[in-house]
């Protein structure tokens, strides 16, 4: 074994990936080419060329993700973006040491945070389908001047498949897919159908996935791990002249049981697990979204309306190692949101403005049933039944070349959030307050025809929500959580810096970064214990937490038919809870990493095969070495092999076969709760005509 930073150890795997990376980078100077025209949005809330963009950003393409179970699956081959999993119907990225709440999550630029959205790794990203993603966009640092609460660790968006024809006469287009695996026996099928003209087009599709319990390394199944999803969408889209859009999007999709694997078997340190029964019944996402366009209308702008309603369902089912009384709730969060902005161009600057207004209704009751009498009593309630959010914004942002190598970019935004909780057994009516000021500022330089020196800094907020202020009930790591409505916003200061190369055949960024994180909410342990066992905690602003590390990124075209991608994330975090004892920051990713091969012969098949990689992570908090999904020696470092072929003999028609955890390796991403799965065998086909 080696040691890395910090003493970390590096499986014998990350070398292999550090010294093909280190031997790969001289070959770019070789490369002078026109650069990618790889266009995001959600930098600047309008299309921007990759060039254009001072911030870190990463881009996944709708086919890789409509190749996975979950679309957060799709997140796990991306430059400083680690992957969580408590339950295989579940998964959630961290980014730069955040996640939950800290990183703020879109569909086509309507939020997905809601009021019950947790500062812990939450589920709700895996209820989009991923039948309906053309892109996934990850944004990593502070674009907090347009994006406001909750944008403080980065934003990840998901942009929704929108057909595009070219002709007056009526086309179609179909698609259906099958597959399987081995590892967790699953079986999903999805079909879709598009219908138009270049002025109006429809699409609806449908998927379902059933999969099984998770086989993990060595051949042990994990029960219950099963579960089932089922999503349907429908859109219209109209053009009915130039530059003008209208679009209607409708997507649902639902887990109708999905177990808290965490809690159903013993963690660390456990010699039984904290629940008999612990499920998500359902788990559910209902997303409405309507948004009108017009580029060059009023005053030479262009202009974006939207406005969408999402309804999510967190219903539980809950019952106590060995208890007697089970307990059923029903929580839901009712989510409206209306944005408008106006883009322009003047002279080398373009900029835009925007408002934005959104409010959020929480529903919650909870039941508990005797299982011997099948008597039903009402209890309180898991959040304040009919507690609202009402967020309130506006914002502006300009970019500007300045001279022929230099380019800026910053802006300015303005949130005031209020909150209301009603008067509960438990706690009494609240109602907040708060108004604050997100800003950032970013710097490109380019010192050649293809490589750019990077640099950005920003300070944003996340104001407190119905599930910080509100929660009563069990939480992970065998606790029980305790309201507390006297919590302030968080505050952070982020910077980095960076370079990178983009040409035609090659992408090369390497982006330095460090964040102070204060007042931070933080789970605390009040000193009582439930009679089931479970450590009373209540959140405070007892947190300020340091983090800072490396992000890097490769992508060569070593031939027109050979390409290689890699990725390597580090970050080290240190935090202060109450007084002066410094520890370890909470849940911080290990040295990290991946390199793939792929071979392309002109579309008519393709070869790929991989390293991932994950050193071992033993810079644990207090609340780490507690949280019995985490092993409080640490968790071990691991290496995996995979490789995938696909073939299309024509017709439309695509076969393909994945190959992952070959040496069927047993091992747990850090802060999971519960091992990845074992050998893996997955078989897809696919046809679209």
């Amino acid at each position: 074994m080696l040691c890395g930073p910090s003493g970390i150890r590096l499986s014998i795997l990350q070398p292999l990936i550090l010294t093909v990376l280190i031997a790969a980078t001289p070959s770019l100077a070789s490369a002078v080419h026109d650069p990618i025209d790889e266009i995001f949005v959600t930098a600047t809330r309008r299309p921007t060329s990759a060039t254009q963009i001072s911030a870190a950003s990463s881009l996944v393409a709708g086919q890789k993700v409509q190749e996975q179970q979950l679309t957060t699956d799709a997140l796990r081959s991306l430059a400083g973006v680690f992957v969580q999993q408590t339950t295989p119907g579940q998964g959630a990225a961290i980014i730069r040491g955040l996640r939950g709440s800290s990183i703020l999550h879109l569909v086509d630029g309507m939020r997905l945070n809601n009021a019950i959205f947790r500062s812990a790794p939450t589920q709700y990203l895996a209820l989009v389908p991923t039948s309906a993603v053309e892109r996934i966009e990850v944004i990593r640092g502070i674009p907090a001047a347009l994006y406001g609460s909750e944008a403080v660790g980065g934003v990840i968006q998901v942009v929704s498949r929108t057909p595009v024809f070219d002709s007056s006469t009526r086309e179609v287009r179909r698609e259906f897919r099958a597959s399987l695996d081995s590892a967790e026996l699953r079986k999903s099928l999805s079909a879709g159908i598009d219908s138009g003209t270049k002025k109006f087009a429809s699409s609806f599709s449908v998927q379902y996935l059933s999969s099984g319990n998770r086989r993990t390394g060595g051949g042990k199944r994990v029960l219950p791990s099963a579960f089932d999803s089922k999503a349907a969408r429908l859109l219209f889209v109209a053009t009915p002249t130039t530059g003008r859009t209208w679009l209607l999007d409708v997507q649902m999709l639902e887990q109708p049981r999905t177990p808290r694997v965490d809690e159903l078997v013993p963690g660390f340190g456990q010699t039984q697990p904290s629940s008999s029964e612990f499920f998500l019944a359902p788990n559910q996402r209902l997303f409405a979204h309507a948004r009108h366009s017009r580029n060059n209308g009023a005053f030479g702008l262009d202009w974006n309306f939207d406005v969408a309603w999402q309804r999510i369902v967190d219903d539980r089912v809950t019952r106590g190692f060995s208890a007697t009384e089970k307990v059923h709730e029903s929580n839901s969060s009712d989510l409206g949101g209306a944005t408008l902005s106006a883009s322009g161009k003047a002279n080398a600057a373009t900029w835009i403005l925007g408002a934005e207004l959104y409010y959020d209704h929480v529903r919650s009751a909870r039941d508990q049933e005797d299982t011997i009498t099948g008597e039903m009593q009402r209890v309180p309630s898991r959040f304040p039944d009919g507690s609202s959010v009402t967020q309130a914004a506006i914002y502006g942002s300009m970019d500007r070349t300045l001279a022929t190598r230099h380019r800026l970019s910053g802006g300015l935004r303005f949130t005031n959030v209020n909150i209301s909780l009603p008067g509960t057994d438990v706690t009494s009516a609240e109602s907040i307050s708060t108004t604050d000021l997100s800003a950032d500022l970013g710097w490109i330089y380019g010192p050649g025809l293809n490589w750019q020196i990077v640099a950005n800094v920003g300070f944003g907020f996340r104001a407190p929500n119905i599930f910080d202020l509100g929660n009563l009930g069990n939480r992970p790591g065998n606790r029980f959580n305790i309201p507390n409505t006297a919590l302030d916003s968080e505050h952070v200061l982020q910077g980095d810096i960076g370079v990178r190369f983009i040409s035609d055949r090659h992408q090369f960024s390497v982006v330095f970064f460090s964040l102070r994180y204060e007042e931070r909410i933080t789970s605390v342990l009040t000193g009582d214990v439930t009679p089931e066992g479970r450590d009373i905690v209540q959140s405070i602003n007892a947190a300020n937490s340091s983090i800072r590390g490396v992000e890097a990124g490769f992508d060569f075209n070593v031939t027109a038919a050979v390409s290689a991608h890699a990725i390597l994330n580090y970050a080290w975090g240190e935090q202060r809870i109450i007084g002066d004892v410094r520890e370890p920051a909470d849940r911080i990713p290990p040295l990290n990493g991946r390199l793939s091969l792929t071979l392309d012969h002109g579309g008519a098949w393709k070869l790929e095969s991989w390293i991932a990689t994950a050193g071992r992570q033993d810079r644990l908090s207090a609340r780490d070495i507690r949280d019995v999904r985490i092993d409080p020696k640490g968790t071990a470092g691991w290496g995996t092999v995979g490789a995938s072929a696909e073939w299309s003999p024509g017709g439309g028609w695509q076969i393909s076969a994945n190959l992952e955890n070959l040496f069927d390796k047993r091992y747990r991403s850090h802060g999971s709760g519960l091992d990845e799965p074992g050998r893996n065998l997955s078989l897809t086909v696919r046809r679209a005509w």
